[in-house]
């Protein structure tokens, strides 16, 4: 809106007339007090203002408009007839005045500078509003800065308070491991001695006393025997016992390490008459002694378990896959490793699946097969060990596929674990 001040009213109704026809807005005064109590209640993107005006002059006018903060960026043009003068002219300036126009003025000079000064103003009102909105930003993005700093200075504290915690935990557990891994150790030690005795001097009385057909010289057999599976038992639970020590992930060659397994178990193997069928398998991050104990327990009941009268086929073959899931799709890049010990044995009943990873659990009898019910329970831990998933399929006498998933690197599997 544009205020005209001017104490005559025909220079108001030319001049007003003249703005209204080009669909300006338009309020009028005919004094200075009433031109300031308007401009305090109203607001205006211009002022037309009259120097001569008997009470309060126009210079007067524009040094109270000048003078408040609300009101001193309303652009002011100064319209006279009389004073004229470059004294005059220069006050107006001085006094606030962005233009001094003299009478008789050009309409059309007139109109082009209200226009200018008109959309002078809008912009700077939109520039402070857009200047204010930012300034309210900033100080909202400072606060939230200040809070988050407070956040994450909190939270920096507990990541370090449960970090020691953590560690002092990790310390404990380590000093638990290796406090059970001696004790193993100096128990596996002392029972594994009379045991020695045992199976030495039965032999000596089994090959010095008894004659072959005594009934005792079967009895003393039975003893022998007894004590050689206590010796296999005691080295499968230290075995156990060692997998919660410490270990360091390698990075390695499966096949290399598989290799080697086979190699062990050659003459069980021949024995068998076992085609063991392997597929390349990737490099992996993991603890070499205990992915080597999983493929020779695996391997191991695959030759153990064999149907009579048919030769046993094995095969060992893997696949990368995106995510640790049994059914998750095959992918090049994947970065978890599927792995398959298949075999075309006496398999089982498949609801006892979860069954046969449980310590000392067995679903044949010892009269059928040896074993100490320890081996699958070995290869569980070790799969735990290393972030990764087991299961089995089977059916009676149709064989049987250990299936393992574990990450190929182990910083994959942690950063699963966290999210």
């Amino acid at each position: 809106m544009i205020l005209i001040v001017d104490d005559k009213q025909e220079n108001i109704f030319s001049l007003k007339t003249l703005l209204q026809l080009n669909l300006y807005e338009v309020d009028t005064a005919t004094s200075g007090e009433e031109a300031l109590r308007k401009i305090l209640q109203n607001d205006y993107a211009l002022i037309i203002l009259d120097v001569q005006m008997p009470g309060m002059d126009g210079f007067e006018v524009a040094e109270s408009v000048a003078s408040l903060n609300k009101t001193r960026d309303i652009p002011i043009i100064f319209l006279s007839a009389v004073n004229t003068n470059k004294r005059f002219i220069t006050k107006g300036y001085g006094s606030g005045g962005v233009d001094y126009v003299t009478k008789p003025f050009d309409p059309d000079l007139l109109l082009l500078k209200v226009k200018t000064f008109y959309r002078l103003y809008e912009q700077t009102r939109e520039l402070k509003k857009i200047q204010a909105a930012l300034t309210d930003e900033i100080e909202m993005r400072k606060r939230t800065e200040i809070a988050l700093q407070h956040a994450n200075q909190h939270l920096e504290e507990k990541v370090q308070e449960r970090t020691e915690e953590l560690l002092r935990s990790n310390q404990a557990l380590e000093t638990s491991n290796t406090e059970l891994a001696q004790y193993a150790s100096v128990a596996s030690h002392d029972l594994q001695e009379p045991l020695r005795k045992i199976a030495t001097f039965s032999r000596i009385i089994q090959e010095k006393f008894l004659l072959p057909s005594h009934e005792a010289e079967k009895f003393m057999e039975k003893v022998i025997l007894s004590s050689e599976r206590m010796r296999i038992l005691i080295n499968d639970l230290l075995n156990y016992s060692k997998l919660s020590a410490v270990s360091h992930y390698t990075k390695t060659n499966l096949n290399q390490l598989l290799d080697g397994v086979i190699a062990d178990l050659e003459l069980s193997a021949k024995e068998k008459n076992a085609d063991i069928r392997i597929s390349e398998l990737p490099e992996a991050e993991i603890i070499p002694g205990q992915i080597r104990q999983v493929f020779q327990n695996l391997l191991s009941n695959a030759l153990k378990f064999v149907k009579k009268d048919c030769p046993s086929v094995i095969r060992i073959y893997g696949e990368r896959i995106l995510q640790k899931d049994f059914d998750s799709p095959q992918d090049p890049e994947g970065r978890f490793l599927r792995l398959y010990f298949e075999d075309n044995g006496i398999g089982f009943d498949e609801q006892y699946a979860e069954k046969i990873f449980t310590i000392f659990q067995r679903l044949h009898r010892r009269e059928e097969y040896e074993g100490t019910g320890i081996g699958l329970a070995i290869v569980k831990k070790i799969i735990d060990n290393h972030n990764g998933i087991l299961t089995a399929k089977s059916k009676t006498d149709s064989g049987t596929t250990f299936i393992i998933i574990i990450p190929l690197k182990q910083r994959v599997a942690f950063a699963a674990t966290q999210s």
